[in-house]
């Protein structure tokens, strides 16, 4: 069939920069400061779930010395539950299988990890991996586990020596743990940690400290940010890592609900944060990461300052090659089923957003096409080297035609209300206001959409009963003067502030009703500055307006300028109907804009997955584009 085209007129934004010639090897060398590029490696959560095996995880580091260090990924990564017992019964959330030591604190399953009996950790695993010229990392958890809260383990004071002892007596994980505060997704597994108290510090540093002895160069610490948000515990953390005698990157994940004044709050703790929720190998979730990697480029995030370096917003692992499934109790089983041609779109995005590169397939069996994509030399120049990376404007009014028979659109809808969250520091979170209506219950409602708006969104309010806080004295005062807020004529539904989830292919995770229950997540406070607070995450709800049945967004066009003065570019069809092909264009005219040393006039390259030769004719620089793809330039303009 013949395909018809769409014309999108760009205006294009370059900043110039110097360029040094080096080669790929090069990329991957240390430098002095701290993830002062974007981290590369492998995490084996993609692959393996949870219950990978020290000999496969080993065989897995070999392969990446052999075959990727070479292209800079570096980074060797066990991700969660390594304490956990690979026994009948046990799951992701499964509670009573977790192996702790005598402080509390996670060690290693000695049946799938066995060189860590006798006491030693993860420190032969690392003594290995950096033989192979890698490094080393694990996944951990937010602050105690269940197992250890019901244990009630002493607290190690790592400065004294000894179990942490403080106003006469020794102090233990029921003392510091917030049952209230337990992970959304992770609810039988850990639980907030109290660091207002010297116990609490403790035992994170305890932790942390343990990691630096086990030769630890990597900790990617999960469920404290975004809608679990724990800037307290990320805080004290970062002030440890800071301390320790060794360099390690704090990466934090997952991060669902992230905007650019979150990420702020977070960039100059660690050294990488996810900025969505999971990423598994489907177009949908590919898709929701263009919007959030605009805003990040757009606010100046990329490369900001870090913990002992810099910090990278972290569009979480390349789910390409051999997989296994969310939260599975197996291996790799599956092929990706992300095409080739969506394959190299994510890729392409990643590198242009600067993201780090995470490989998340069984590296012993990468395929020839997967190996060509993740170690593309453009893609990894752009990810190190390239800078003004951004998402550049086009012209969303077009009209585009699809191959075949197209399909009718729909009129577009009025916007509707949809509850979401956000940074309590940004203006948007401010617009609740208690409504006089002479009803037995309060409601609060948001300001905006009681505007000509017969239904307006509110919640209503109640009151916690002492019969519901268990009779605990640290319940009742941790909620003193906050409340529930549940939906007209549906009691038995509180307002919930998080995503219970750590997976999710959506743009925005939405605050939701869920069945109410005596958790922080559903526990809210109206401030005097007109912001509804969440005791689980510190954030605040705010209503969003959504435009329904819109197609504007379906092409997404990003630049960068190269270490030589040569000019990055990607055209992206985001469209979901894979009959469209679209042609798009973009004029080099206004590259002399900024450019102000020399008048461009014409640009020529080449298109790299294609390998065609690329010149401007008349100016434009034009790509047939097809669904779910990307076009990707190297342009040296005059």
């Amino acid at each position: 069939m013949e395909c018809s085209t769409l014309c999108l007129i760009s205006f294009l934004l370059l900043f110039g920069s110097c360029f040094q010639s080096v080669s790929s090897h090069n990329s991957s060398q240390s430098d002095q400061q701290q993830a002062n590029l974007p981290p590369r490696g492998w995490n084996s959560y993609d692959s393996f779930s949870w219950i990978i095996s020290e000999q496969v995880f080993l065989q897995n580091a070999e392969q990446i010395a052999q075959r990727l260090r070479v292209h800079g990924y570096e980074y060797a990564v066990v991700d969660w539950l390594w304490y956990r017992k690979k026994v009948p019964g046990a799951n992701s959330n499964s509670l009573g299988f977790d192996l702790i030591d005598e402080w509390g604190r996670m060690v290693p399953d000695p049946e799938r990890w066995p060189s860590s009996i006798g006491g030693k950790g993860f420190t032969e695993v690392a003594n290995k991996v950096h033989s192979l010229g890698l490094k080393f990392g694990i996944h951990v958890m937010r602050g105690i586990s269940t197992q250890a809260v019901n244990a009630n383990t002493p607290i190690l004071d790592t400065i004294k020596g000894g179990a942490y002892e403080e106003a006469g007596r020794v102090w233990h994980a029921k003392d510091i743990a917030i049952p209230t505060r337990t992970c959304a997704w992770m609810s039988n597994g850990f639980m907030s940690v109290n660091t207002t108290l010297g116990a609490g510090r403790a035992f994170l540093r305890s932790l942390y400290e343990q990691y630096a002895a086990w030769g630890l160069d990597l900790v990617k610490h999960d469920c404290v940010f975004g809608t679990d948000l724990d800037l307290n515990e990320i805080t004290y953390v970062s002030e440890v890592l800071s301390q320790v005698n060794r360099s390690l990157v704090y990466s934090l994940s997952p991060g669902t609900s992230v905007t650019p004044a979150l990420a702020k709050e977070v960039s100059g703790l660690v050294n990488m944060y996810r900025i969505t929720g999971d990423d598994w190998d489907s177009w949908g979730d590919v898709k929701s990461h263009f919007n959030i990697s605009r805003d990040l480029s757009a606010a100046n995030m990329i490369g900001a300052k870090g913990l002992k370096g810099k910090s990278w917003p972290d569009l979480d692992m390349l789910p390409f090659g051999w997989l296994t499934d969310p939260g599975a109790n197996d291996g790799p089983h599956r092929g990706s089923k992300l095409t080739l041609v969506e394959k190299r779109t994510q890729m392409t995005l990643w590198a242009f957003a600067k993201s780090p590169l995470m490989y998340g397939g069984d590296v012993r069996e990468i395929d020839s096409a997967t190996y060509d994509i993740i170690t593309n030399p453009t893609l990894l120049e752009i990810n190190h080297f390239s800078s003004n990376n951004m998402e550049f404007p086009y012209n969303p009014s077009l009209k585009k035609r699809h191959k075949g028979k197209p399909k009718r659109s729909k009129k577009g809808k009025k916007p509707t209300l949809s509850l979401g969250l956000t940074s309590c520091t940004e203006s948007e979170a401010s617009g609740w206001i208690v409504e006089n209506l002479n009803q037995p219950l309060e409601r609060i409602c948001w300001k905006g959409s009681l505007e000509n708006n017969p239904n307006p969104f509110c919640v209503q309010k109640r009151e916690l009963q002492q019969h519901t806080l268990d009779g605990e004295s640290k319940y009742q005062e941790e909620f003193r003067g906050k409340h529930q807020f549940f939906a007209a004529n549906q009691m038995r539904f509180c307002l919930d502030g998080s995503s219970k989830q750590k997976t999710t292919s959506q743009e925005i995770q939405r605050v939701s009703f869920s069945p109410c229950k005596m958790h922080s997540n559903q526990i809210w406070e109206l401030t005097p500055n007109g912001t509804l607070l969440n005791s689980y995450n510190g954030l605040c709800a705010t209503v969003n307006y959504i435009e329904e049945n819109v197609d504007s967004n379906e092409v997404r066009s990003w630049i960068a300028t190269g270490r030589n003065g040569e000019v990055y570019m990607s055209f992206f069809n985001l469209s979901d109907q894979q009959n469209t092909t679209i042609t798009i264009y973009a004029k080099t005219s206004f590259v002399s804009n900024v450019l102000s040393d020399k008048r461009i006039s014409s640009c020529q390259g080449k298109e790299v997955w294609s390998g065609k030769d690329v010149v401007t004719t008349q100016g434009v620089i034009k790509m047939d584009v097809e669904a779910h793809g990307c076009a990707l330039f190297v342009l040296n303009c005059k």
